[in-house]
Formats: structure tokens, C-alpha cells, sequence
């Protein structure tokens, strides 16, 4: 592939100009490309869009965004080139600009990047998002490949080719689009992955890094891993699965949702308000949506019947300056009969026992509660890959008054978690869940 590097280079650029043609006419504004750099002044880095400075205060996902503009946010990030159209569009109805993600596959996937025409194919694909995109006013920079640092087998370091194949669209990007910047994000800050990657593509505009339970350490660990470019933090967000204790069977304790809020808060203004490296760009926080890893409730800052939690609020507070007039309900703890999960919660087969969800209301609304019983899940996901909802289980409730809980617990021996869901009725929930073995 790399021998025919430049002419493919030309090729793709006729080709790509004929297609822009189709799509844009010369008078639509949306062949207008906004001009993003990033640049150095008294000490600290900023992006630079049509030269006036941005700070990229934003979210993963594209879902909500009214309630996002009014948070304060001014940006988003996505997954892929997939549905790009739908997401640069609704971008700019809210004024916004979006850090584009482009799928490159990890080896942790069993991705080959010894499989040249593999390889090939994938930097096709994207050649075809960039061109299409690239002149989209509310672009502000381009991410190829997502945490590509992740290795299938534990200590050992990825393949070199993936950055080669990485540092091919790169090169292509700086060729073929001089407005936006370009990067890669990377799971964690590993000297040692960064260096490696550097080594092979060393023209990455800025670095983009993903951090949860460490967020309030950032500082500390990119001087550790002589990190001088600056950086994005482009995931942000609850302690994550991995950073958390676990039960005696091995089963992650997620946190309720008012500690996922005051942590997060904690943690941003240790690692991102105080920071004075004059390298941070802005940050993106996870997940402005909904989905299952571990538990349905652990990184989306909403529900699927669409509530959002604790998290919001905090980031309206750190965005506007102000909390919104209507916070989140405040879920502190969940018992089992008067345990938390680290105390190895045990059940017999069919027993009765007696569930509390410890909750208040900041604004005193009359809230009302959901129990939910899942099974734990079967198959672990790793990267954030997709990840099966595992199924509820039916249990015979015997009373449920004001956040307590009297229950039958399953009969069949196995792995559950109870969960609480707390609603104030005005859009906002609160969570919390406890892993608990029935034998």
C-alpha cells in the first residue's frame, strides 16, 4: 500500500472532487470549512476556530442535544464516519463542533494489520468519509481509531503496523484537508504506548486521552509520560468497571449515582480546573446516552426510557457556572438486608429479604421507585465493545413502599443484581444497583 501511496493520494482526491461536486453546490454553506488550529499563546494551547479560541466542552454521543446546549456544552465526539451527515447537521442547528471519530479496528478485535489488503480496505473506507465531510462548517477535528493501544494479550504491546497503518491516514488527512487538526485517542497514558506510536506516526496534531477513575491525576501522568503536545481528554466520566472493587465472585461494584456525580465533579476540578500544564484543549465526557457495560446503568449519564442522572447536573455546573433548576434525585446507598455490596451480599433459594434504597430530592418532589432483578452478565466485553444486556428475572414482590423493598428472592442458584431506579417525575433519575449470589 505504501508504494502507491502518492498516487493513490491523487486518485482519491479527483475522485473525491467530482463526489463533493454532487453533494455541494459552491453557494451551500456547508462547503464553507470552518479553519481549526492549534496554537501556543502566553504558555497555553488552544484550538483556534475561523482564529478566534475554542475550548471543547462536550460529550460522546449525539443524542439530547438541546438538553446539551443548555448544559452549556459546545461540542460533541463520534464513534465513526457512520450517520456523520446526521450528527455535522445537528451540530450546527445548536451552533456546535464535532470531533470526528474514524472506525479503525483494534487488534484487541481481532483486527490483523498484517492483512495488507485488510489494512487497505479500511483506509478506503475512510478516505470516502473525509472527503465527503471535510468541508462541514461545524467540523473541528478528525479522530481516527480508538484506544488502538489496547492489546488482545495483557502486557504485550500492539503490532507497530497498526500506527503505520495509522500515520497513512494521518499523512492523507494533512494532505487532502489543511483546516482540521488530527488525532488518535489511546486507552489510558502509557509512556511506553504513546512513544511507540509517536515513533511510527509523529505528525498527530494534538494527543487525545481516556481516563476515569484517574481523571483527578491527569496532570501528573501525562509529565509522567513526557507528553508535549497538548491534549484532549476525549473520555471522561464514572470510576470505571476495572478501577472498582469487586465481590468474593468476582462481580464489579458500580457506585450509586449521587457518588458518581460528586466524584466526577471532584475529579474534574482536581484534573481539569486546576491543571496548569497549558496543554489541555477541552474534554469530552462519557457517555451522553446509554448503554450496557457491566450493568445498563454504569457509564450513561441517562436511562433508556431517556432521564438523565446526577452527572448532568455537575456537568451544567461546571459548563454554565450553575446548576440547572431541576437536579437529579440523590441516591446514596442500596441494602440488602442491611449489607452493601462489599459485604458479599448471600441469599438463600426463595428466601424472603428486605431491600432500601437511601434517596432524597434536592427540590422535595414526590419521587416514585422501580426494582428491577437482572442476571449478571455472561459474556465480559473489553474496549467498550458491544456488550449483551443480560436478562431480568421475575421475583415476587411482597410490599414496595417508599424505596423499600420486600422480596422472594430467585430460586434458582446464580449471579443477580438488584437495581433502583429513584424518579422525581420531572425528567431525572437516580440509580443505584447490588450484586448479590443466591445459593
Amino acid at each position: 500500500m505504501k508504494k502507491n501511496h502518492i498516487a493513490g493520494i491523487a486518485v482519491a482526491l479527483m475522485i473525491a472532487s467530482m463526489t463533493s461536486c454532487s453533494l455541494f453546490k459552491k453557494s451551500d454553506p456547508l462547503n464553507t470549512s470552518a479553519k481549526v488550529e492549534i496554537k501556543s499563546i502566553d504558555g497555553k494551547y488552544h484550538f483556534y476556530v475561523n482564529k478566534k479560541p475554542f475550548e471543547a466542552k462536550g460529550v460522546n454521543g449525539s443524542r439530547n442535544l438541546a438538553m446539551l446546549y443548555k448544559a452549556g456544552g459546545n461540542s460533541f465526539r463520534t464513534g465513526g464516519g457512520k450517520n456523520a451527515i446526521q450528527a455535522l447537521d445537528s451540530a450546527r442547528k445548536y451552533n456546535m463542533m464535532v470531533a470526528m471519530g474514524l472506525s479503525m479496528r483494534q487488534e484487541l478485535q481481532k483486527f490483523d494489520y498484517n492483512d495488507t489488503a485488510a489494512v487497505g480496505k479500511q483506509f478506503r473506507e475512510i478516505k470516502k468519509v473525509v472527503e465527503t465531510y471535510k468541508n462541514h462548517p461545524n467540523l473541528l477535528c478528525w479522530l481516527p481509531g480508538n484506544e488502538l493501544n489496547l492489546s488482545p494479550n495483557r502486557g504485550v504491546p500492539v503490532n507497530p503496523k497498526v500506527y503505520d497503518a495509522l500515520k497513512d491516514v494521518v499523512d492523507y488527512i494533512h494532505m487532502t484537508d489543511p483546516n482540521h487538526p488530527v488525532s488518535t485517542t489511546f486507552g489510558g497514558v502509557s509512556k511506553d504506548a504513546i512513544k511507540v506510536a509517536l515513533d511510527h506516526c509523529p505528525d498527530l496534531d494534538f494527543i487525545s486521552l481516556q481516563v476515569y477513575g484517574s481523571l483527578g491525576r491527569i496532570a501528573e501522568m501525562v509529565k509522567a509520560a513526557e507528553i508535549t503536545k497538548p491534549y484532549v481528554i476525549t473520555e471522561f466520566g464514572a470510576v470505571g468497571h476495572w478501577e472498582m472493587p469487586k465481590t468474593e465472585w468476582g462481580r464489579e461494584i458500580e457506585e450509586p449515582s449521587a457518588a458518581k456525580a460528586t466524584g466526577l465533579m471532584a475529579r474534574i476540578q482536581k484534573g481539569i480546573v486546576a491543571d496548569q500544564s497549558g496543554l489541555y484543549l477541552g474534554g469530552y465526557a462519557f457517555l451522553w446516552g446509554q448503554k450496557q457495560e457491566r450493568t445498563p446503568t454504569w457509564y450513561g449519564m441517562f436511562i433508556k426510557s431517556g432521564e438523565a442522572t446526577a452527572a448532568v447536573d455537575e456537568l451544567t455546573m461546571y459548563w454554565s457556572g450553575k446548576y440547572p433548576e431541576n437536579r437529579a434525585p440523590k441516591v446514596d446507598s442500596l441494602k440488602i438486608d442491611g449489607k452493601n455490596a462489599v459485604d458479599n451480599i448471600y441469599l438463600k433459594p426463595g428466601a424472603k429479604s428486605h431491600a432500601k434504597v437511601f434517596a432524597s430530592n434536592p427540590e422535595n418532589n414526590p419521587l416514585k421507585f422501580k426494582w428491577v432483578v437482572l442476571k449478571e452478565v455472561v459474556e465480559r466485553s473489553q474496549g467498550g465493545a458491544r456488550e449483551i444486556e443480560p436478562d431480568s428475572v421475575h421475583i415476587e414482590i411482597l410490599s414496595d413502599i417508599n424505596g423499600e423493598l420486600k422480596f422472594v428472592s430467585p430460586a434458582v442458584k446464580g449471579e443477580y443484581r438488584l437495581f433502583s431506579y429513584v424518579f422525581d417525575g420531572k425528567n431525572k433519575v437516580g440509580t443505584a444497583n447490588v450484586p448479590f449470589y443466591v445459593k
